[in-house]
Formats: structure tokens, C-alpha cells, sequence
């Protein structure tokens, strides 16, 4: 931007305003000119009008003006000059004569490099110079140019006053307006662009560009990109045509509309299905619209009894997809034609009533003698939108001789020490003559992993040899000539305690004691001699081996630089790229980043750094960390690639892991894996513990916040820098970032008498395998840690979550033993984990569906699913009944503040399963 310079006319006597010449190209010119060479003590000065700046910082003086040689003027005695001088001054306002000439602030002394002889000027051509100086930066509204002449012969041609700006683009689909460049000349202004219409920021990238001191645009950022239903076009963005869509403002280009749909307007972001066809809510707009399948084909059935095996084919038209799926519809009818109603709860199906993806199901627990009507259904995906009839194989098969059923009430008559006596009444259905019961007991703590049984030929029996004070669970089926029922609910009783006096034996009558107690003092002494016997051999062993790897404490070192530089690799600064922060540490900030080592390919890194203002003691506990992560080497452990001690920020570089903490990922993914891959995170966790283990280090705190998982779901052990040792000061204590000991995850011997060994971090082991196993979820619950205390002192421990195979949770349960010294080692729990996915029946989940009849409160029926942790979330939502309960919807668990998708599912299923069995027998009215 030029701004014209107006010369003020208030100029000194000496100043000739209308000057005529020719510059160098022969063009007429008019010029201000002074020639006062003759006299001494010249000061002559011009000034122009006040130049109002605006958003101009920098501001460039072009001066073009004539000077002549001193030496073509005749006569001249020194006092000639061949220069003259540019001030300017700063002002808000005009000021018109008020500026006094030391309020003037120089710019520069301007001298010409061409100047003109007395030949020239006869030709009345003029050599033009033509100098360039900066002012700024400016702070005031405006300011005032001036000229001193101080002996000189000069015509002064022109003064054009500018300054520089970067012109508006559009640059990535954004607009950047006109910017006035900054006040430095190296200084980059940066600009934020405004998406042009029908265009947005790319996500986390807004455009930005840069304007530089030379009014050029700099630097490009960032970008803006076209909404779904426009693609672009040069630098706008245009909409798609009919017939066209893009679905989103990642794609490029609009496509044309898949196949059976259509649109009739230009900007779709997806296109309408023809009549009769369907788009599922999980299909992409790119996905061609479909419609419901055909009917199941050449559907046959089988009969055994009670039980019907059904097979089909699958339909002739599948609709245009492959996510074919098959649910079977059951009615019972009476001999009467129409009068047919839903099978209900009772009745069961192998493998499921729904969701069928082989063309078979077999169906079990149907009435002897009666009619039934089934239906076979192929749906899809959009067979729920489609408003049209629906297709479905049919067939009608009347049942033939049937088991009992279920004994449903058991009666305790009698409880003795040693013996209880029960009664029940006929199964409902008996279905035929029975002949004889059967029943089942066991010890309560045994969980019918061994039991025994009684029969009986009347609906009574006592079952003797029972042990005191013990409780038993009783189950009692039906038998005849169909063959047994299933087994009843089950009664749990307590027989009474025995008397007392039986069994109070002093040392004194019976000298067994007094030879147990010398046996078992000997076998002690024994123990600890052989135990002190191994020690030694280790300790001579590891003097005859010195090349074998064990851990080393840093805390040994005098001096914790030496410990650090032993086991960890320095690495250059520069090699270390910081790209964003992921998180926050004890001593700093958690980064992502990239490592590029000479002659190496450049690699993802996570990085540690240590916080500004770190002392001494802090410095040194943060670099503790990488002295033990450097000791490590193996797949399942957090790999150490070095550390940044000798520049700023101190860095402790490790390997990156893509997916974080396993207990974050889990809660994320919930539901998301199978058991195979679950035991398989398990089984690495349990081998880098291992190889842990094997070299003498205890870790201390052991969780899944502290296990990392990579792109490959490999999970790994971290968390080094926390695992203190505890030195021998009985008011230490063990603190980790959350606070004190985590009871949650820590054995009671290591909470007690801070006894912190392999068997504890085994202890640690089986939470996170109950934190894996259950998604993320807190060990405990809402439990306060003094609760937990008093819970496992009592003999608690965590249930199994849900569908959790028992043998993980029989392993779990192990690794809590009170006593630490029955616990399994590391090496045993691998292997055991091996077994488990070598023989992967073993994974199978358990899946006894409970009688929702014979609960008398919701607190027992949450407990039955395993779900008791969310009996005040019920009760606080007024559900005191499971009649109440029976009416809920997906909504209704959702709002009382179970988040978990795996849980709301599983309550939903129970929940549908306990209409049904309350359709089926109380006849409640609620819709199934």
C-alpha cells in the first residue's frame, strides 16, 4: 500500500518549489531543489503533511532524488555537501508547526551514488537516485517525514511512503484475509483461515498460514475439507449431483448411488432405498439397500420323546446379504384347532432359539403328549424394517412319553447332628408312574464337586452320617420308566452343632498330644535347616556362577549415576522427537514421540520426562525407573531403549505402547474378545512375572493399570519406578502414585507385616486375572480398603465374573491362599494357562439357567445372576419385587446407572428369561 506524500509548503525561503528537469529517460519532471553552496552554516529543512499509519508496523521511505558534484561548482571552499539527512517523528494528531527540530528522530544520513556535473545540468538531464530506508515499529496514529539540508546541491524528486501486506488467498479450501505483515523483519504473523462455504476444519487441524516480513503467505497448516454431500471443486466446494452422495468429508469424491436406491436432490450424504427394500442401521451408506430373505427350505424334523430335532435349508433368496440368520417360534396347541399359545420359559433350545447361524436346533423340555406348531424364520439384518408378511417354514408334531418334572418343594422335618430328614411333594407333571427319587447332597464349601445320594420310593428319606455344624445343599429329582427329571432347586441346611464336652481332651489323658507336639516342633527344625541348607547352596552357586543374571537394586549404589549408566543406554537429545503429551507421571509429563538412531530406522517411542524445578532426590528417583527397566529383557516386560541425562528435559525413552493401560483398554472394549484371547493376555502377564520372578525381583504392585498392551494385544509389565524397597524402619510405607498400599491388589501378608515376596505379587496375579476376566472392573466394588481387610480376614474372596470359566476362577481362588506357601509359583500358572488353551473345552464357560420362580426377593435373584453389587442401585429405583423387575426394559437398567454393556445384557437376558418362566406358570398377563 502506497500513501501519497503531500510536501508542506511552510518550507524555509531557501527551498525552490517548481523546479523543471528531465530525468534519465528524458521525461519532464518537477522537483523541490535547493543549491545554497555558497554560504556557511546552511540548514535548511522540508517537511511532509501527517501520514495517518492505519494497521501499518513497518513502514518503507522510497526516496528518489539528484545530487551534484561539489567539485563541478567553481568557487565552492568547503563548505559543500553531498548528503543530507531523513528524520521522522511520531504523533496522534496533527501538530501543524508545533514540532521543534530536536523532537525529530534520524533515520539516516542519505548519500547519493550518482551525482551530476555542470554538464548535466546545461542538458537539463538529471541522474535520479533512488534510496530505501524502514521505520517501526510505530506505536502512535501517525507521523511526520522531514528533509535537512545542511549545504548541499539536491533536487528532491519524489517520497513514496508504503508498507507491506499479504494479499487474501484461499489456500486448503480456506480463506485468509488481507494481513498486514509484523514489525520485525524476520517476524511471521500467523493467521487463522476461515473454511469457504460448505467446507469444515479437518478434525484436530485447523488451517493456519503464516505471513511473513516480505508479504509472501508461509508456512501452510493445517486444512479445511469439503462437507458430506459436497466434494471439491478448484477452491470451493461444490454439491454432489443427483444421483450422487458422499457419506462423509473424509471421502474425496462423490459416488453414485448403490445398488436399489436413488436420490432427487443435489448434496446427499446418502441415498433413499427403492420400495421394498431396507439399509440395516449398521449399514454404511455405501452399502447397497437389501431386503428380508425367503422362507427356510425343506424343513424336517425328528422326535424322541419330549424332544424334537429340527434341520432345514437355507432360503432361496437371501435378500442380497450373507448376515443369514435363523430364530425358531414355538406354539403349544390343544386338540382343538386355532387355540395354540407361546411355548414359554420351560421349554429349552440347542444351541439358542434365535440368532441360529447352522440350520438345525434341537428343542427339549416339551410336554408328553401334546401338540406343538414350529416355525422357522430366516432374517437379516433388515427383516425388523421391512413391513411386509413374514415368510416362514412351518411344521406341527405331537410329542410322545415324557420325564418328570422338577420337584419343586422340599420340606426340612428333621435336623440332627449327623442326620437331616426331608420331605416333597409329586412333581406337577410326573408324566407317568414314579417309581423312586433320588437325592443329591454335598458340603456346601464343596460345590457339588463331590456329593452323594440317597434313594427313596416315597416322597420322605433321611440322610444320615452327616458331619456337625456343617452346611449341605439337598436336590432331589423324579424317576420313571421315561427315565430321571431334572434335579429340584436347591435347600441348604446346617446340622447342629455337636456337644461340646465330647470333645474336650486334655494333654494330660491323652500322651498322643504331647507326641504330636514334640513330632511337629522336630519337623520344624527340620524345615528351617533345610531351608538354610539351600540358601547356602544358592549362595555358593552364585559365587561359582557369576555370569548368571539376577536383579540388582540400584538402591546399592552410592552413587545413583553410576547405577543408571550401568544398565541403561545415554542417548542423544537430538535423536529424540516429542510429537504430543499422552498423559501425566509422578515426575512429569508422558509423551509420545519418535526415536531415529544413526543408521537405524526411525521408530515409535513413549517418553518420560522429568518435570522443571526437579531436585536432587527427585531427579534420582526418577532415573531409578530406567536403572531397573534396564536389567530387563524379555517380551512380556516393557522394553527400556534409554534415557537423556545429559541435556534438558531429563528423558526416559521406552517402547510405545499403542493401546495404553490393559484396564482402560478393557473397560473400552468390553465384551469385545473371546475367552481364548482373554486367557491369552493372561498367560503373557503370568511369563513376564515369571521371568521376573526367576531373576529375584518383586514387583510390588502388580495391577492391570500397570500392565501395557501394543497393537498386537501383547501385553507387558511396567511400572518399575513405584517398586520400592521396603527397608526395615517399622513406620515406613510402601506409597504408589495412588496413595498407600493398594489393598486391592495386595496379599494380607504384605499389608500386615509388609512381607512383600513372589508369593504376594502371585496374590497380586490372581486381581488382575479377576480385573481381565471382568473387563476393567474395580476389585471390590464400592468397598472401602478397611472393608476389603476385614472381608479377606473373614475368608472372602471375589466371585467369578461373568461367564468366566471355573477353571480360571479355581486358579484365582488359589492364588489368594492365606497361606502364602500355597500358592502356585509362576512357572505353574503358565503352565497351567498352556493346559487351558491346549484343551479349550476347559474355557467354556458355565451356563445354568436359575428357576426365576423360586427366588422370594430381588436381592436373591441379583445374587443367582451374580450381579448383587447392583442391589441398591435397584432398591434406591423402588424395584422391590421381581413382578416389577419383569416389567423393565433396556432403558430401565440403563437409568439406574449400570453402564457396563456386558452386564446390562446379561440382566436383559435374565430378565426375559424370568417373563417367560412367570408367563409359563403364573399366567401374570406380561408380554413375552
Amino acid at each position: 500500500n502506497t500513501t501519497k506524500c503531500g510536501i508542506s509548503r511552510e518550507v524555509f525561503p531557501n527551498i525552490s518549489l517548481e523546479i523543471s528537469g528531465l530525468d534519465e529517460n528524458y521525461t519532464p519532471i518537477r522537483t523541490y531543489q535547493v543549491c545554497q553552496v555558497m554560504e556557511p552554516n546552511q540548514n535548511n529543512w522540508l517537511r511532509t503533511s501527517w501520514i495517518e499509519k492505519g494497521d501499518a508496523q513497518r513502514i518503507f521511505v522510497e526516496l528518489k532524488f539528484t545530487l551534484r558534484d561539489c567539485n563541478s561548482l567553481p568557487g565552492v571552499v568547503g563548505t559543500c555537501k553531498e548528503t543530507f539527512n531523513l528524520y521522522y517523528q511520531e504523533t496522534d494528531s496533527e501538530v501543524g508547526r508545533n514540532i521543534r527540530e530536536n523532537q525529530y528522530v534520524k533515520i539516516d544520513t542519505i548519500a547519493a551514488d550518482e551525482s551530476f556535473t555542470q554538464g548535466d545540468l546545461g542538458e537539463r538531464k538529471m541522474k535520479l537516485n533512488t534510496e530505501v530506508r524502514i521505520i517501526g515499529p510505530l506505536s502512535r496514529r501517525g507521523f511526520y517525514l522531514a528533509f535537512q539540508d545542511v549545504g548541499a546541491c539536491i533536487a528532491l524528486v519524489s517520497v513514496k511512503v508504503y508498507y507491506k501486506k499479504c494479499w487474501s488467498i484461499i489456500e486448503n479450501l480456506a480463506t485468509f484475509p488481507d494481513t498486514v505483515t509484523g514489525s520485525e523483519f524476520s517476524s511471521l504473523v500467523e493467521v487463522e483461515g476461515t473454511c469457504v462455504s460448505d467446507a469444515e476444519e479437518e478434525a484436530d487441524n485447523s488451517p493456519k498460514m503464516h505471513c511473513s516480513a516480505e508479504g509472501e503467505w508461509l508456512v501452510p497448516i493445517g486444512k479445511c475439507i469439503c462437507k458430506a454431500g459436497f466434494h471439491q471443486k478448484g477452491d470451493a466446494c461444490e454439491p454432489c449431483g443427483r444421483g450422487f452422495y458422499k457419506s462423509s468429508s473424509q471421502d474425496l469424491q462423490c459416488s453414485r448411488c448403490p445398488a436399489h436406491s436413488y436420490n432427487d436432490r443435489e448434496g446427499s450424504w446418502r441415498c433413499d432405498c427403492e420400495d421394498g427394500y431396507y439399509r440395516g442401521l449398521s449399514d454404511p451408506p455405501s452399502v447397497a439397500c437389501t431386503r428380508p430373505p425367503s422362507a427356510p427350505q425343506n424343513l424336517v424334523y425328528n422326535i424322541n420323546q419330549t424332544t424334537v430335532s429340527l434341520e432345514w435349508s437355507p432360503p432361496a433368496d437371501t435378500g442380497g446379504r450373507n448376515d443369514v440368520t435363523y430364530r425358531i417360534m414355538c406354539r403349544r396347541c390343544s386338540w382343538e384347532p386355532e387355540e395354540c399359545v407361546a411355548c414359554g420359559g420351560n421349554v429349552g433350545y440347542s444351541p439358542q432359539q434365535a440368532g441360529l447361524v447352522d440350520t438345525y436346533v434341537s428343542v427339549v423340555d416339551l410336554l408328553a403328549h401334546a401338540n406343538y406348531t414350529f416355525e422357522v424364520e430366516a432374517v437379516n439384518g433388515v427383516s425388523d424394517l421391512s413391513r411386509t408378511q413374514r415368510l416362514f417354514a412351518a411344521v406341527s408334531i405331537a410329542t410322545s412319553q415324557a420325564t418328570p418334572s422338577q420337584v419343586s418343594e422340599v420340606i426340612k422335618e428333621r435336623v440332627q447332628q449327623r442326620s437331616i430328614q426331608l420331605s416333597w411333594q409329586e412333581p406337577e407333571q410326573p408324566n407317568g408312574v414314579i417309581t423312586e427319587y433320588e437325592i443329591k447332597y454335598y458340603e456346601k464349601d464343596q460345590k457339588d464337586r463331590i456329593y452323594s445320594t440317597v434313594k427313596s420310593r416315597s416322597t420322605s428319606a433321611t440322610v444320615n452320617n452327616l458331619k456337625p455344624s456343617t452346611a449341605y445343599v439337598f436336590q432331589i429329582r423324579a424317576f420313571t420308566a421315561a427315565g430321571y427329571g431334572t434335579y429340584g432347586p436347591r435347600l441348604e441346611v446346617t446340622t447342629k452343632e455337636e456337644a461340646s464336652a465330647a470333645t474336650i481332651v486334655s494333654s494330660e489323658q491323652n500322651p498322643v498330644i504331647i507326641i504330636a507336639v514334640v513330632a511337629v516342633a522336630g519337623t520344624i527344625i527340620l524345615v528351617f535347616m533345610v531351608f538354610g541348607f539351600i540358601i547356602g547352596r544358592r549362595y555358593a552357586l552364585a559365587v561359582k556362577f557369576p555370569g548368571t543374571k539376577t536383579y540388582i537394586d540400584p538402591e546399592t549404589y552410592e552413587d545413583p549415576n553410576r547405577a543408571v549408566h550401568q544398565f541403561a543406554k545415554e542417548l542423544d537429545a537430538s535423536c529424540i522427537k516429542i510429537e504430543r503429551v499422552i498423559g501425566a507421571g509422578e515426575f512429569g509429563e508422558v509423551c509420545s514421540g519418535r526415536m531415529k538412531l544413526p543408521g537405524k530406522r526411525d521408530m515409535s517411542v513413549a517418553i518420560k520426562t522429568l518435570k522443571v524445578g526437579y531436585s536432587e532426590k527427585q531427579r534420582r528417583d526418577f532415573l531409578c525407573e530406567a536403572s531397573i527397566m534396564g536389567q530387563f529383557d524379555h517380551p512380556n516386560v516393557v522394553h527400556l531403549e534409554g534415557v537423556v541425562t545429559r541435556g534438558k528435559p531429563v528423558m526416559i525413552v521406552i517402547e510405545y505402547m499403542e493401546n495404553c493401560s490393559l484396564d482402560a483398554f478393557l473397560r473400552k472394549h468390553d465384551g469385545q474378545f473371546t475367552v481364548i484371547q482373554l486367557v491369552g493376555m493372561l498367560r503373557g502377564i503370568a511369563a513376564g512375572m515369571r521371568y521376573l520372578s526367576d531373576m529375584g525381583y518383586v514387583h510390588r504392585d502388580l495391577a492391570a493399570r500397570n500392565v501395557l498392551v501394543n497393537s498386537n494385544l501383547v501385553c507387558k509389565v511396567s511400572d518399575f519406578g513405584l517398586s520400592r524397597v521396603i527397608d526395615d524402619d517399622p513406620e515406613a510405607v510402601y506409597t504408589t502414585t495412588g496413595g498407600k498400599i493398594p489393598v486391592r491388589w495386595t496379599a494380607m501378608e504384605a499389608i500386615q507385616y509388609r512381607k512383600f515376596t513372589s508369593a504376594s505379587d502371585v496374590w497380586s496375579y490372581g486381581i488382575v486375572m479377576w480385573e481381565v476376566m471382568s473387563y476393567g472392573e474395580r476389585p471390590y466394588w464400592d468397598m472401602s480398603n478397611q472393608d476389603v481387610i476385614k472381608a479377606i480376614e473373614e475368608g472372602y474372596r471375589l466371585p467369578a465374573p461373568m461367564d468366566c470359566p471355573p477353571g480360571l476362577h479355581q486358579l484365582m481362588l488359589d492364588c489368594w491362599q492365606k497361606d502364602r506357601a500355597d500358592r502356585p509359583k509362576f512357572d505353574q500358572i503358565v503352565g497351567i494357562l498352556d493346559k487351558m488353551i491346549r484343551k479349550l473345552v476347559s474355557l467354556n464357560p458355565v451356563t445354568d439357567t436359575p428357576d426365576f420362580t423360586t427366588f422370594r426377593s430381588v436381592g436373591e435373584w441379583l445374587e443367582a445372576i451374580k450381579m448383587e453389587r447392583y442391589r441398591d442401585n435397584f432398591t434406591a429405583a423402588g424395584y422391590s419385587s421381581l413382578d416389577s423387575v419383569a416389567r423393565m426394559s433396556i432403558e430401565d437398567v440403563m437409568s439406574l446407572g449400570i453402564s457396563l454393556v456386558g452386564h446390562q445384557k446379561k440382566i436383559m437376558s435374565s430378565i426375559q428369561t424370568m417373563r417367560a418362566q412367570m408367563l409359563h406358570l403364573h399366567g401374570t398377563g406380561i408380554q413375552v
